[in-house]
C-alpha cells in the first residue's frame, strides 16, 4: 500500500475554517428582510430558540438549518458558501444539499479518525469514483 503515502491527507477538523452559523443566519435573515418571527411562522421554531442560535449560544441540526434555509427561500448550501461568510475559501464549488450533507456527515466521523485511518479512507473514495467513473 505505498500509494497511500502519496495521498494528500485530509485536514484535521481544528484545522478547517470555522463559520459562525448563527451570524451567517442572521445576515441572510436581515439581507431578505425578515424578523424572527416571520421565520417562526414558516418553520414552526420559537423565536426564543432562533434568537439562541443566532447569538451562538445553539448550534442548530442540518434538518433545522434546512427548514430556516426554506423559509428564507434560499438553497441549504448558501449557509456554507463563501459569500455567507469570510472564512478564507476563496474559489470553492457551489455544493449541493446533498453534498453539504455528505460532508457533514463525512467531517462528524473523521474527527475521530487518526491521520492513518483518514489516508485509508480517502484511498478508499478516490479508488470508488474512478471506478464508477468507468
Amino acid at each position: 500500500m505505498p500509494e497511500i503515502v502519496l495521498l494528500v491527507t485530509m485536514t484535521h477538523p481544528a484545522m478547517l475554517p470555522t463559520i459562525n452559523i448563527g451570524e451567517t443566519i442572521r445576515n441572510y435573515r436581515l439581507q431578505k428582510g425578515m424578523s424572527q418571527g416571520d421565520i417562526e411562522k414558516r418553520t414552526g421554531l420559537l423565536r426564543c430558540y432562533l434568537s439562541r442560535v443566532e447569538n451562538g449560544h445553539t448550534i442548530p441540526s442540518l434538518d433545522t438549518l434546512s427548514k430556516i434555509a426554506g423559509a428564507m427561500e434560499i438553497a441549504l448550501s448558501q449557509f456554507f458558501s463563501e459569500s455567507g461568510h469570510s472564512n478564507g475559501s476563496k474559489g470553492l464549488p457551489q455544493l449541493s444539499d446533498d453534498e453539504v450533507r455528505f460532508l457533514s456527515q463525512v467531517r462528524r466521523y473523521a474527527s475521530n479518525l487518526n491521520d492513518s485511518d483518514r489516508k485509508l479512507v480517502l484511498a478508499m473514495v478516490k479508488k470508488m469514483a474512478a471506478n464508477s467513473s468507468k
